[in-house]
């Protein structure tokens, strides 16, 4: 196992702690500048910011409703989002895709509805919006409607090489409907 020697920085800055030089150092999370005092002085700053997103474009015509700036789409850590321009002094910040509202009645508690959701992964699954006292989840798109088998009040689509069928969202059923 190697071990990396800092170095200096093309300008010489200075610990605004104890005024020692400032060298890069490299850790797991990337590069950052420490001071050369250590392990007196533990001064440490990340080269870049945690929160480092830029403008990919500027939305004319679309005001942010905090404090009236125009709204930018950015690339951030996570991906695309809409944001306001005059970050940080105004946080405001809006999804690009918005999640659908099926309006369906979850089948397991009728209380709540379901809506689309994203995994960790990217895929689309649909959940009952009382989570976590009702788990209920499909994978599939929810379409109202009885199941002639069991009278399950929900079906879901289901695409196939056949095409798309309609098939009981119980899981102990499962079966194709006609349509």
């Amino acid at each position: 196992m190697s071990k990396q020697l800092p170095f200096d920085t093309e300008k010489n800055e200075y610990c605004p702690d104890c005024g020692a030089l400032l060298v890069i150092r490299n850790s797991a999370h990337g590069p950052f500048l420490a001071c050369s005092g250590y392990p007196g002085c533990h001064y440490l700053r990340p080269l870049r910011s945690a929160t480092e997103s830029h403008i990919v474009k500027v939305l004319e015509g679309q005001n942010c409703p905090e404090c009236g700036h125009d709204l930018v789409l950015k690339q951030g850590r996570f991906g695309m989002f809409i944001g306001c321009s005059h970050y940080p002094s105004c946080e405001h910040t809006e999804l690009i895709d918005k999640p659908d509202e099926t309006k369906i009645p979850c089948p397991q508690c009728q209380k709540g509805n379901l809506l689309q959701r994203k995994s960790r992964f990217g895929k689309t699954f649909y959940a009952c919006d009382n989570y976590p006292s009702c788990q209920f989840i499909i994978n599939n798109k929810p379409v109202t409607g009885k199941c002639e088998f069991c009278e399950y009040p929900l079906l879901m689509e289901k695409k196939g090489g056949q095409g798309v069928k309609l098939c009981c969202a119980s899981k102990r059923c499962g079966k194709s409907q006609e349509k």
